[in-house]
């Protein structure tokens, strides 16, 4: 029995995996696509509110839904899935064309001044969480372990002004926001449990094997302080969830937690342990409190053997108890408006054997966000997997999301495609547009009010244009194939949008006939591009760099916080680690030796395109490894850029160096001990 259930576990987990690809076994097929029009899912007339969805309820109904869902059983989070202990990383913009209604404005310091640059995020007003932040005065930065708060303006006054260490041992801070008065630290921490189970009886109670007095779960910590006086920092709140931080997002005032908290399957089938999560509101009380079964929902038709925790909380009103909503389910992806906020899951075709057949969808799930409190609103399925949180969108009303289904590395029927989806405010199908791209996969979206943008990838990188002006009938405008493929794109205008990837190579390979065998395709360094699209129909690349030889890379490729761009400043910067090409061999290209680490700074504009303004770095001549070794010293790794009027900030966890914007001249390097 417990090979077998080993056995389940490992097929999930591989199936796990493939889907955080965008992978899919099968290609998009009319079996997938009657999955759209599920009457459950598509026709949620009757399931308006958190009180229409059903309760778990008792143990009893809990261990039924969860051996119908036992070939799922895996633990989702932004940070791992993990099967019983083992885990691996799963994912988590920039400022865009916003749909819908506007979010509040973030409240300024006192004094500050407007000049000074903000996290890169997705939709206008509703801000992410960084390891950087600044209110055009101070700079506030996580920094091994704890929070480095510096007086930035002026740059040659730059210093540090607190430092805010953390009592809880086993407390990692991550990511944090900053308005005028509030610092929000996000981490991670764990909570002891003891441990209920009996012993371990083996060889005719010759043997007892005891289990540990305790346990432990994670939990996803936040502390609130109050930083009007920033030379005396006062936490005033701390707010905790068992599970895994998934994501968060704040609007104005108002912060939203979203958390996976994995189900001790064993456990609760053996009547062991608590089979609920629980948190910790400090303004409530300094203990944990379990989530009842009764309160804890679960979404018919779709269940997965996990807790998906989202908690709303404002901070103007430190009185107000956290709003924490339980949901028998999971949350990958999350895209939040100003509005409403969505989760993502994947899910699989009806399981065979209790296997489960490999034709993965996407489960959406939908909660009306008002003033830090939550409502459950709807729920969607559309076929394939999304990328990231980029594949989705809310505009006018409607819910967009790009997917692929398929298998990318397939051929014939069995081979990949791509998909868009428009869906109204229940999220039932409003329109869809298919098929894009056969043989390739996303790489990455970008909605723009009323046109969409893709980049699908296997051997050449293709552009498409998409018109979304009807939600009911979208279509391809445009398309554009080069060589290379964008992870990211970000809005210059509404006629340009600039990409950030990789260059590439495409490798033949032949047999002593010469016939082509087989081909394949390298990457080689980082890549920018500025795409024209005024023509739609047309898209054109008007102009091109490139960054390094093979091997070359950026946190931006896959994280857009890290990218600082200003239309108005005619400045875009962002970390590389450069590796010069070496010799080739043969004809394909060997990766490079480190050249250098820091921020590459460039101006921007429609005349000239991309201009390399300076590079900065940290790292001194004896930093730089000898013999072409790739090694350095990890703190002195420039992480974010930044500016508060007219100075540039280059951000490492060693050193925060201040330059003047228009000449990248040092004028105050200040090490962080």
């Amino acid at each position: 029995m417990k090979k077998k259930c080993l056995f389940l576990l490992i097929a999930a987990a591989v199936l796990m995996a493939a889907s955080s690809l965008g992978a899919a076994a099968r290609p998009f097929s009319a079996t997938s696509a009657a999955a759209i029009e599920d009457p459950d899912l598509q026709n949620p007339t009757d399931r308006k509110t958190l009180e229409d969805l059903p309760t778990v309820g008792s143990l009893e109904n809990l261990k039924k839904l969860l051996e119908e869902a036992a070939p799922f059983y895996a633990v989702i989070g932004t940070d791992e899935i993990s099967f019983d202990g083992l885990a691996r990383a799963v994912e988590d913009a920039s400022q865009a064309a916003a749909g819908g209604k506007a979010a509040p404005t973030e409240p300024e310091p006192p004094g500050a001044w407007e000049d000074f640059s903000r996290t890169n995020i997705q939709v206008q007003g509703v801000d992410e969480a960084d390891i950087v932040k600044t209110d055009g005065q101070y700079i506030y930065q996580v920094n091994r372990g704890r929070i480095v708060v510096a007086r930035a303006y002026p740059p040659g006054e730059m210093a540090i002004c607190s430092t805010l260490e953390f009592d809880d041992e086993n407390f990692t801070p991550r990511e944090i926001y900053v308005d005028g008065k509030y610092l929000v630290v996000i981490g991670a921490s764990s909570k002891e449990i003891p441990y209920t189970r009996e012993p371990l009886i083996y060889d005719n109670a010759k043997i007892k094997i005891y289990p540990p007095p305790f346990y432990y779960h994670n939990t996803v910590k936040t502390i609130i302080y109050d930083i009007r006086d920033r030379k005396n920092i006062k936490e005033l709140r701390e707010v905790e969830l068992e599970g895994y931080y998934a994501s968060s997002r704040k609007i104005g005032s108002s912060l939203y937690l979203v958390a996976n908290r994995n189900i001790d399957y064993y456990h609760i089938m053996e009547d062991a342990g608590n089979p609920t999560p629980s948190y910790r509101d400090s303004a409530a009380a300094d203990e944990f409190t379990s989530i009842d079964l009764e309160d804890i929902r679960y979404f018919p038709g779709f269940t997965r053997p996990n807790y998906l925790l989202v908690a709303g909380l404002n901070l103007d009103r430190p009185d107000e108890h956290v709003e924490v909503r339980t949901f028998l389910g999971a949350g990958e992806s999350v895209y939040a408006s100003g509005e409403n906020l969505y989760t993502t899951v994947t899910g699989y075709g009806k399981s065979v054997a209790r296997i489960p057949a490999y034709d993965p969808s996407t489960y959406i799930y939908k909660f009306a966000l008002d003033n830090g409190k939550i409502n459950y609103a709807a729920k969607g399925k559309v076929p394939g997997t999304v990328l990231n949180q980029f594949s989705m969108d809310e505009y006018d009303g409607h819910f967009r999301i790009a997917t692929t289904s398929g298998n990318p590395w397939g051929s014939g029927e069995d081979t990949s495609s791509n998909n868009l989806f428009i869906l109204d405010g229940k999220l039932n199908l409003k329109g869809k547009l298919e098929d894009i791209a056969p043989g390739e996969r996303i790489y990455s979206v970008r909605f723009m009010g009323k046109k969409g943008y893709m980049v699908t990838f296997r051997t050449v990188d293709p552009l498409f244009v998409i018109d979304l002006e009807n939600p009911e009938k979208p279509r391809v405008l445009g398309a554009l194939k080069i060589p290379g493929y964008s992870d990211y794109l970000h809005p210059y205008d509404e006629n340009h949008i600039i990409g950030f990837g990789k260059e590439t190579m495409e490798i033949v390979h032949k047999d002593s006939r010469g016939k082509v065998i087989s081909t394949g395709v390298i990457d080689l360094g980082i890549k920018m591009a500025l795409f024209d699209v005024s023509d739609v129909q047309k898209p054109m690349e008007k102009f091109k760099e490139t960054i390094g030889g093979r091997g070359t890379t950026s946190e931006l490729l896959h994280n857009h916080k890290a990218l600082l761009f200003s239309k108005e400043k005619n400045l875009l910067a962002f970390p590389v680690t450069v590796m010069e090409a070496t010799d080739s061999a043969g004809t394909v290209p060997g990766y490079g030796q480190f050249s250098f680490q820091g921020a590459y700074v460039y101006n921007l504009d429609l005349k000239d395109g991309f201009q390399l303004k300076g590079r900065i770095t940290h790292l001194t001549k004896d930093d730089y490894p000898k013999a072409g070794h790739y090694s350095f010293d990890g703190r002195k790794q420039v992480q974010r850029i930044l500016y508060i009027k007219d100075a540039l900030y280059t951000l490492s966890q060693g050193i925060f160096k201040a330059c003047d914007i228009n000449t990248l001249k040092e004028i105050k390097s200040l090490p962080i001990p």
